[in-house]
């Protein structure tokens, strides 16, 4: 697992930056900075209402004495796509609009929900209490 997490946080930025390179080769180097700049403050916007709109619903489905499970994935989708609207480049941009629009978010929801359920039916699930 850490080689993997190594991997992913040392070829990602190389593969964003050789992408961002290509572009500015194509388009220029105002027009991909507008593009890094964009996505950025769209996907900060996106992330804020759509993390707001879901606290609502975890707020309400609380107080109507209901366990907020759908909306906990939703929440933990829009942090992650947040974070990766935040991070400049192509690549980590779409994965990030994917998991902050609701009706992308869907999807994405339903496979994690899945994958979820698998590992439970597999007893790879474990909890761990602590008093």
């Amino acid at each position: 697992m850490l080689m993997r997490l190594i991997l992913l946080f040392t070829m990602v930025p190389l593969v964003e930056l050789a992408i961002l390179f290509k572009l500015n080769q194509y388009i220029g180097l105002g027009y991909t900075l507008g593009i890094v700049i964009f996505t950025g403050v769209l996907g900060a916007y996106l992330a804020k209402s759509q993390g707001n709109q879901i606290l609502s619903r975890i707020r309400l489905e609380m107080g109507e004495g209901r366990m907020p499970g759908d909306e906990l994935i939703n929440g933990l989708c829009v942090l992650i796509g947040g974070a990766m609207l935040l991070t400049p480049g192509i690549l980590t941009d779409t994965a990030g609009f994917i998991l902050v629009i609701p009706a992308t978010r869907h999807v994405v929801k339903i496979y994690i929900k899945n994958k979820f359920k698998k590992m439970i039916d597999e007893g790879r699930v474990n909890f761990y209490f602590r008093w």
